[in-house]
Order: structure tokens, then C-alpha cells, then sequence
């Protein structure tokens, strides 16, 4: 009886729960070792233009919406044009009757030429008087200068025409760039004016924006800006992709503070293009001392370092499953901060922290409270 209760409190005593304290596997970057400054900014295009019309008039056609690939010169909207179709129209009749009275100039031109040569011969031949010969060279003369008045009514009349036909131009809006309309400002029957000073009038009619020159626009502290130099290798964190980095590199500061924030503005260039990537999107930068090669740019498990003990001449961590741990080997890598690369556990297991010498696999525990 004595025996059977010895028995029972040994195994008892032997199978309490070990208070254990327990940190969770995760994931890093080697960049995180050689990042000298973090800041917070937003993507932006470098390229972008509210596109509109010099004329003024109410859209009649629109031929893109939120999203449409657009190329340079490419016709988005046209405004109505029947009043300024009709005046080039009327320029182009203005230039064809200008060159017909230049033809008839032409040949009033080449007929007193041949009157003034035969009025020569016939004066040294004492046929006509002088003054008969003066009425012909007077004729000759009043051609050539009717001539050159009807080239320049030509000039005028093609004048005025180039004039019709840049009211009518802008009457079509025009893509200024290669890009993507992000945002559309007017509908077909919307006045467009240049000002958008009248009630109910329109200026832009989209947004849009070339997507080969998106940046980052971070507030780097004056207090930092030492570590900051142009070419300086970085890389991003977009909010909207938490599980990939983009690389980037320092393309320009602004040369002023801002006073209120003490901050300056940098801009970071992306090196790595993505269609997932969109202007405002918030972004972390980090700012590199050294750029990070290709194999070394994809997150690494992480766990602290005290997690990991020998066991039999084999590094093992113990990680928690239910009430009860689970001894498991595995292979330590680089120090990344303070954590170490660790193969053989998942992101997101739980493991004991500085486990003591008596835990073994398939014991039970129990989390300590602080």
C-alpha cells in the first residue's frame, strides 16, 4: 500500500508540467543586419498630368475610363468642334481662291510680258511711239507687283487655315505621354473650359500618369540625413505587399527642410518594376550600407538564439504543441540583428526559450507568466 503511493506521487512529481518560456519562430531579411535608417513615405509618379483642353466646349466623346493604357498622342475625349470645323472650312475655301487669283496674277504676269517684248521690237523698228511703249512696260510692272500681292494673299489665306486647324486640335485631348488614366474627371456632356471658372465647368478631363516613374517620396529626419547619400542602395516595403521587398536606390533630395517636421524629402527610384505597384501606396524604405546580393533578398526563419540548445551533439529546439513539446533538430544560419536563420521549423511555431536540461521531447509545460 505504502509502495503503490510512493509510486503514484513519483510519477506524479515526474509528470508536472515544466514552466517554460516560449518566443515565436518568424521571419527577417538579411537587409535588416545592414540597415543604417528606416523612413515612412508614399509611391508617387514622377510623371503625371491633369490633361485638358485649351479650347472651351462640351464633351462630346470620351474614349477612356480608370485604368486605360494609354499611348502618347493617342485621342482620349473630343469636345464639340462643328463651329470651328466650319471656320476651317471656310480658311481652306479662302486658300483655294487665293491660289486661284494668284494663277490668274500668274498669267495677267505672262501675257504683259510678251505685250512689253513685242512693244520693244516694234519701238526699234519706230512702229509705236514711246509712249505707247510706255504703256505696255507700265502694264508689265502693275503684273509683278499684282503678282506678289497675290502670293502674299496666299500666305495669309494658308495662314488663317493653320489657324482654323489649331482651334479644331484642340478641341481633341490628347495623351501627353505613355501611361495610365487614373482617374476620370469629366462625362460626356460636361463643359470643359481651360479655368473651370463657370458654375458646373470641368478643367481636367483625367488623370493620368506614366507608371515607369514611380518613386517613393520619404520624410528623412535632419537629424539623419548624413546617412543618406544619391545611388545609396535601399529597399522597400509596400503595406499592399507585406511579404515581398522591392529594391531602390536614392535618386534625388530635396534641397530644402521643412520646418514643421524637420524632415527633408528624399525620392527613391524602384529598380524592381511590378503592375501591382500604384501611386499612393504607403512604403517603408530602408536604407542600405551596402547593396544585398540576389540570394540573400528573400526572408529567412528566424528564432532567438536562446532557443536553440544541444542535445546529444544535435542543435534542436523544443516547440510547443498542445500542453506538451516536440524536440526538433535543426540547422542554424546567419545572424540577422538579433535573431539567427534556423532550418527545420516554420514561421509562426512556438518555441521554448532557454530550455532547462531536464526537458525532454514529449514533455509537458506549461507557459510562464511574467
Amino acid at each position: 500500500m505504502l509502495f503503490a503511493a510512493g509510486a503514484g506521487y513519483w510519477a506524479f512529481a515526474h509528470n508536472a508540467p515544466v514552466a517554460v518560456e516560449v518566443a515565436a519562430v518568424s521571419q527577417a531579411y538579411p537587409s535588416q543586419a545592414h540597415t543604417l535608417l528606416n523612413a515612412t513615405g508614399y509611391v508617387v509618379a514622377q510623371r503625371k498630368a491633369a490633361v485638358a483642353s485649351k479650347a472651351t466646349g462640351r464633351l462630346e466623346w470620351l474614349n477612356v475610363r480608370e485604368g486605360s493604357q494609354v499611348k502618347a498622342g493617342e485621342i482620349l475625349a473630343r469636345l464639340e468642334s462643328n463651329d470651328v470645323r466650319a471656320q476651317m472650312q471656310q480658311a481652306a475655301a479662302g486658300v483655294r481662291v487665293a491660289q486661284a487669283n494668284l494663277e490668274q496674277g500668274t498669267a495677267e504676269l505672262k501675257d504683259a510680258a510678251r505685250a512689253l517684248e513685242r512693244s520693244r521690237d516694234l519701238l526699234a523698228q519706230k512702229f509705236v511711239s514711246p509712249a505707247a511703249h510706255d504703256i505696255a512696260v507700265a502694264r508689265h510692272e502693275k503684273a509683278q507687283a499684282g503678282l506678289s500681292g497675290f502670293k502674299a494673299a496666299v500666305a495669309v489665306a494658308e495662314a488663317n487655315l493653320r489657324v482654323a486647324e489649331v482651334a479644331v486640335e484642340q478641341t481633341l485631348i490628347r495623351a501627353p505621354f505613355d501611361g495610365v488614366v487614373l482617374t476620370k474627371n469629366a462625362n460626356v456632356g460636361d463643359v470643359i473650359t481651360p479655368f473651370s471658372s463657370a458654375l458646373g465647368s470641368q478643367a481636367a478631363v483625367v488623370t493620368m500618369a506614366d507608371m515607369t516613374t514611380l518613386e517613393v517620396e520619404a520624410d528623412v529626419s535632419e537629424a539623419n540625413l548624413a546617412k543618406v547619400k544619391l545611388g545609396q542602395p535601399c529597399e522597400i516595403q509596400l503595406d499592399a505587399l507585406p511579404g515581398q521587398r522591392f529594391r531602390g536606390t536614392v535618386q534625388r533630395t530635396v534641397p530644402t527642410v521643412d520646418r514643421a517636421k524637420a524632415t527633408v524629402l528624399v525620392k527613391v527610384r524602384f529598380v524592381d518594376s511590378d503592375p501591382r505597384i500604384l501611386p499612393e501606396m504607403s512604403a517603408k524604405v530602408a536604407f542600405l550600407e551596402t547593396e544585398m546580393p540576389a540570394a540573400e533578398r528573400t526572408a529567412r526563419t528566424v528564432v532567438q538564439p536562446a532557443a536553440i540548445v544541444e542535445r546529444g551533439g544535435t542543435s534542436v529546439v523544443f516547440v510547443i504543441k498542445g500542453d506538451t513539446v516536440s524536440q526538433v533538430a535543426v540547422r542554424s544560419g546567419m545572424q540577422i540583428g538579433d535573431l539567427v536563420e534556423v532550418t527545420g521549423v516554420a514561421a509562426g511555431d512556438k518555441v521554448v526559450v532557454r530550455p532547462p536540461e531536464k526537458l525532454r521531447d514529449g514533455s509537458r509545460v506549461a507557459v510562464a507568466t511574467k
